[in-house]
């Protein structure tokens, strides 16, 4: 079998898609649980993982990191979010605000958006290259 590297960035926008859609049931959950006394908002974090991952080797280019890359180290999980404070400032220790929420959940529409967009850009790539 030919190691070619051909789906690495590929593979790694898989995962930032999951990763995408994963922070997107999060925001929808904290914005179904805003009047849920004691809630604590929770959401996914790629962008530190990745960072991480990719950050271990500085001096080389972006296709050398991109082969370098364990994806079973990208993997991510919801977590509950406290921020900068242990504390709410709500009376009912609940922390989300439902503005940000939307905002967040815009933004990440667009994110999810721009991944999917950049897999089908790489298979197209992909393609012109085999014909």
């Amino acid at each position: 079998m030919i190691n070619s590297g051909i789906y690495d960035y590929i593979n790694v926008l898989d995962k930032a898609a999951d990763a995408s859609y994963l922070r997107n049931q999060a925001i929808a959950h904290n914005i179904a649980n805003d009047d849920t006394p004691g809630y604590k908002r929770v959401d996914v974090d790629f962008q530190t993982v990745l960072a991480h991952e990719i950050g271990r080797s500085k001096y080389i280019s972006l296709d050398e990191k991109m082969k370098g890359v364990n994806l079973s180290h990208l993997n991510v999980k919801v977590e509950k979010d406290m921020g900068a404070f242990p504390f709410s400032y709500r009376i009912d220790g609940n922390n989300v605000d439902i503005d940000n929420e939307n905002v967040e959940l815009a933004s990440n529409q667009i994110v999810y958006q721009g991944l999917t967009d950049s897999m089908g850009q790489e298979f197209n790539r992909i393609k012109q290259a085999m014909s």
